[in-house]
C-alpha cells in the first residue's frame, strides 16, 4: 500500500524528488476551479460567495447571529471548555516570549534611527470546521502582537456550527465571525471583509487560493497546506508509536504526507504487516488510507547521513525523532517545521496544548520558512532623523555611490541638504 524507497538505490534521491514533486505540484489534483472562484468573488461579491456556499456546503446563512452563537457555546461539554482553557494558556505563555522590542540607535554624529513593530490593522483567519486548536493558534498570537481586528472564517459540518471554536473565539475576543469555507472564504476575507493578512491551514483548495492572493493580501511566510509528518525510528522504537503517529497525521485530509525513515528493515516490515489492521480501527479510515496509498512512503536508510539528507530535502512540517540516539541527527536537520525528540513527545500533543504553534510550513516551505509567530503579525517600519553634521558627514559618500550607479538625481538630493558643497 506504501510505496518503498532504499537510500542505496540508483538514483534515490532523484526518485525521492519526484515523489515528493508531485504532491507539491498539484498535479494529481485539479484545482482550476480557484480562480473562477477568486474572480467572481472579487466582481459579485456576497451573492457569489453564498452561490458556492450553497454549492459546496448547502450553507444559506453566512453571517452568525448573536443568539446563535450563544446557543452553540452553551451545548459544549465542560471537559472540552476547560481543555481549550489550558490550551489557551499554554499557546499564549510560550507565544507572549516572543514579543519583539523597537530599536533605537544614535550615532556619534546625532543621527536617530528607529525600527518600531507596528501590528497589523486586520487578520482574516481561516479555520476548519471543526478544529478549535487551530483557531488559538493562529489568533492568539495575533493578539499577542496588537492586531485589533480579527475577522474567523469557519465552515460549518453537516449544517451546523462548531461550539468548540465559537468558544475559543470568544475567549480570545474574536467578534467578526463568518460561516464559510473553501476557496470561497479566503476570496471574501480578501474582496469583501477587505483584511490585510490571511492566515490559517486547509485544503489544496484553500491553499491554492491563498497563493494566488499573495501580493493583494499578505499571507503567512509559507505554505499552510495539508498536514506533514516524517518519523525517525530505530531498533529500540516500538512499533505501537510509528503505527498511531502515521495514522494520527494521515487521517487529516487526503493529501496529508507520511514518511517513515529508519534503518532497521524488521521494524520496516512490521510495520507494513500491521498498519492496514491498524488503519480499520479509527472513524477517518477511509481519508487515512487514501492519503497513506497517495502520498505514503517508507525509506529504508543504511547511514546517518542517508536519514539527514533525506530529511532536509523532505523538509517535512513534523518531525518526530524517535530513536535512542537523537542528537547525532538533531542539530544536522536544518529543513523541519516543528521537531519532537523522544519516546514521550507525540506530534499529536503539539497540535493543541504543548504551547507551541502548529501551523507550520508544508510542501517543502521549511526550506525557507518557519511556522507561525508573533512576528508575523507585525509590519516593521524604519525611521530616520538626520542631523545637519550627520547628513554632511555621511552624505558625500552616499553621493559617490549614487553617482556610481548613475542616479544623478539622488546625489542632487543629498547635495542639496548639505551645506558643505
Amino acid at each position: 500500500m506504501i510505496k518503498f524507497l532504499d537510500a542505496k538505490s540508483k538514483n534515490y534521491q532523484t526518485k525521492l524528488i519526484n515523489f515528493l514533486d508531485l504532491r507539491r505540484s498539484g498535479k494529481n489534483i485539479d484545482t482550476t476551479i480557484v480562480k473562477r472562484i477568486l474572480k467572481d468573488v472579487k466582481v459579485n461579491k456576497k451573492k457569489a460567495l453564498l452561490k458556492y456556499e450553497k454549492k459546496f456546503s448547502n450553507n444559506n446563512s453566512i453571517k452568525i447571529r448573536d443568539n446563535e452563537l450563544k446557543t452553540s457555546i452553551k451545548s459544549l461539554d465542560k471537559k472540552i471548555k476547560q481543555s481549550i482553557d489550558l490550551a489557551y494558556n499554554r499557546i499564549f505563555n510560550f507565544h507572549k516570549k516572543q514579543q519583539r522590542k523597537n530599536i533605537f540607535y544614535k550615532d556619534i554624529y546625532n543621527n536617530k534611527l528607529a525600527y518600531k513593530y507596528v501590528p497589523l490593522q486586520s487578520v482574516g483567519i481561516y479555520v476548519p470546521a471543526n478544529l478549535p486548536s487551530t483557531l488559538l493558534m493562529n489568533s492568539i498570537p495575533a493578539r499577542i502582537a496588537g492586531v485589533k481586528r480579527i475577522v474567523l472564517a469557519n465552515p460549518k459540518l453537516n449544517g451546523k456550527l462548531n461550539p468548540a471554536v465559537l468558544y475559543a473565539a470568544q475567549k480570545v475576543g474574536i467578534n467578526e465571525i463568518y460561516s464559510m469555507g473553501g476557496a470561497q472564504a479566503i476570496a471574501s476575507l480578501a474582496y469583501i471583509q477587505k483584511v490585510n493578512k490571511i492566515i490559517g491551514p486547509g485544503n489544496i483548495f484553500v491553499a491554492a487560493a491563498k497563493k494566488e492572493l499573495f501580493g493583494q493580501v499578505g499571507i503567512e511566510s509559507m505554505i499552510a497546506g495539508p498536514s506533514e509528518i516524517t518519523i525517525l525510528a530505530d531498533n529500540k522504537t516500538k512499533i505501537e508509536d510509528v503505527l498511531t503517529s502515521m495514522i494520527g497525521q494521515a487521517e487529516h485530509d487526503e493529501n496529508s504526507q507520511c514518511i517513515l525513515i529508519s534503518k532497521d528493515l524488521k521494524l520496516i516490515k512490521e510495520f507494513q504487516k500491521k498498519i492496514k489492521d491498524k488503519i480499520k480501527k479509527i472513524p477517518r479510515r477511509s481519508i487515512a488510507f487514501k492519503s497513506l496509498k497517495n502520498n505514503g512512503l517508507v525509506i529504508l536508510a543504511k547511514k546517518n547521513s542517508d536519514i539527514i539528507n533525506s530529511i532536509n530535502e523532505i523538509a517535512p512540517e513534523h518531525l518526530e525523532i524517535n530513536i535512542s540516539k537523537p542528537d547525532k541527527i538533531i542539530n544536522k536537520v536544518i529543513n523541519v517545521g516543528s521537531v519532537c525528540i523522544g519516546k514521550f513527545s507525540p506530534m499529536a500533543v503539539t497540535d493543541y496544548n504543548a504551547g507551541t504553534n502548529h501551523v507550520l510550513p508544508t510542501f517543502g516551505s521549511a526550506k525557507f520558512a518557519s511556522g507561525l509567530n508573533v512576528n508575523e503579525f507585525y509590519k516593521k517600519i524604519s525611521y530616520i532623523t538626520l542631523s545637519k553634521k550627520g547628513v554632511e558627514k555621511i552624505g558625500e559618500s552616499a553621493t559617490y555611490l549614487a553617482e556610481y550607479e548613475e542616479l544623478y538625481g539622488h546625489a542632487l538630493s543629498i547635495r542639496s541638504r548639505m551645506r558643505r558643497k
